[in-house]
């Protein structure tokens, strides 16, 4: 962990003495970057307890649940007191909507509140008169571009070829006016995303997930899942690196990102220069389908497990009911400190590194309560960190029973004797194998919405893009134009019969 906490100190200092850093020429960066690790490492006591929090050596600091988030039902009265508030309902009157032809941008155009926008994203001192644009222009500038022109760069975007006075269709959805020229600059766009604090880009989220869970489309059956995807970003070099207790310790020019491990892929190199986009989904148990409610972002070279608790505490600050989650084998809840704080059930693959305690079939998950025995036991409940077993013998069924002690206590572990026993019910199972579908989200975030291709340089303003993209992707879902029709399956026997 001193690595880590090296890598803290350098960042503090850097963003501390300068704050201009990206303004910065890359020969200055490198020679900066390369001095202050050099003494901080230099001056580094390696015998000092580490007393630096968890969330800022896993670089998400920002990314805390705190003061300001909105719940998903104190989301329903806040919209509810603003449409009372409301003397006139402008919504129904709404920007020239007959301009939004695609049926994909009218469901959004309609569904999008600009009032609701502008209070969720207004800052201390906040006056809409006398002001070009609002936020709910740039808001709705962003979701154009993730929905529509996913493909394209920011600059290229905001030109007229996209937002030009012929483009009447995307000018009223965006809100620009028909009649002037007025344009939407690609660095003000830039400086929106970065000014977006995580409590402004949370109520965002939860906003659109307030409408999501109105449209009936989660169904009334679902679980949770956690898994994690790599964006990486075009930091190459690091400005500066050095070998700390057999542990590399590396400056980039954006600093708070990082290198890691890649999942295997076979197109790509095994390392990833950037960062982890750890979401927590929910699943539709009865059709599979997958949706992200919420995202942590870290530098790429943490581990998978330190981020099952934040995420659990974001998703429980956002109002979501979190019971059961289903994750691999990297998220885990071994010491049962999450169960213990949240009352969430993780529920992992067996891992095949934990040993099968002693007198238990690894076929069946049976237990057994000594070498001689040969009636399985039963079950009866979880006390602290153990799994308690009692004696399922009828009376004279046993000859030990004199002897035995009649029940026995299984310590909780990461193998097949997790909170919930992986033997104990198919439905475990089940939560295992629906698990996978946790990748879904990740491929339209990447390919739908364009965050495959990440073009902006720094935490804050990739942690803005993805949660813009997780919306845009509840949007298109919300939307239902691109949903795959499924073929008669009468017709399609007549073709094959025709063929």
């Amino acid at each position: 962990m001193h690595h880590k906490n090296i890598k803290l100190i350098v960042r503090k200092q850097l963003k501390k003495q300068f704050p201009n850093w990206r303004r910065l020429p890359r020969k200055i960066k490198k020679e900066m970057a390369g001095k202050v690790l050099a003494e901080v490492t230099g001056e580094y006591d390696f015998t000092q307890e580490i007393k630096a929090p968890i969330h800022e050596l896993l670089g998400i600091e920002t990314q805390l649940p705190g003061k300001g988030i909105i719940s998903l039902d104190e989301m329903a009265r806040f919209i509810d007191m603003i449409n009372n508030s409301k003397i006139m309902k402008f919504s129904d009157l709404k920007r020239s909507a007959k301009y939004v032809e695609d049926e994909e941008l009218r469901f959004v155009h309609g569904l999008i509140d600009d009032g609701v926008i502008n209070r969720l994203l207004a800052y201390d001192g906040y006056r809409p008169a006398m002001r070009d644009f609002f936020p709910c222009n740039f808001f709705l500038a962003e979701l154009l571009k993730a929905i529509k022109y996913p493909e394209i760069s920011y600059r290229k975007f905001c030109t007229e070829e996209y937002l030009g006075l012929d483009r009447k269709q995307n000018r009223v959805f965006v809100g620009l006016p028909l009649h002037k020229k007025t344009m939407i600059d690609h660095t003000q766009l830039s400086k929106f995303r970065s000014s977006l604090s995580f409590v402004q880009q949370t109520n965002l989220l939860v906003y659109v997930l307030h409408h999501f869970n109105q449209s009936g489309l989660l169904g009334d059956c679902h679980l949770h899942g956690i898994d994690s995807t790599e964006l990486a970003n075009d930091c190459r070099i690091p400005l500066a690196s050095l070998n700390v207790n057999g542990k590399k310790v590396r400056i980039y020019k954006d600093i708070d990102c990082d290198c890691g491990k890649r999942r295997n892929k076979r197109d790509k190199s095994p390392y990833v220069i950037g960062y982890r986009l750890h979401t927590l989904t929910a699943i539709d148990a009865k059709t599979g389908h997958s949706y992200p409610l919420a995202s942590v972002l870290a530098p790429a070279n943490h581990h998978d497990s330190h981020f099952l608790p934040f995420l659990v505490k974001l998703a429980q600050a956002m109002g979501i009911d979190v019971k059961l989650v289903t994750a691999d084998e990297a998220y885990h809840d071994k010491d049962g400190s999450l169960f213990e704080q949240s009352g969430v059930i993780v529920t992992t693959p067996p891992a095949k590194k934990v040993a099968l305690p002693e007198n238990v079939n690894g076929i069946n998950g049976a237990v057994f309560c000594n070498d001689s025995c040969s009636i399985p036991m039963v079950r009866v409940g979880i006390e602290s960190q153990n799994h308690e077993y009692k004696c399922a013998a009828e009376a004279g069924e046993c000859r030990h029973s004199g002897t035995c002690l009649q029940y026995r206590y299984v310590p909780v572990d990461g193998g097949i004797f997790q909170r919930i026993p992986y033997h104990e019910t198919g439905q475990v199972k089940e939560a295992h194998e629906i698990r996978k579908n946790c990748e879904r989200p990740f491929n339209l975030l990447k390919n739908q919405t364009g965050l495959e291709t990440l073009r902006v340089r720094s935490r804050d303003t990739t942690m803005a893009r993805s949660t813009l993209s997780s919306i845009a992707v509840l949007l298109i879902k919300m939307a239902g134009t691109r949903r795959k029709e499924k073929p008669d399956k009468r017709q399609a026997e007549l073709f094959s019969e025709a063929a």
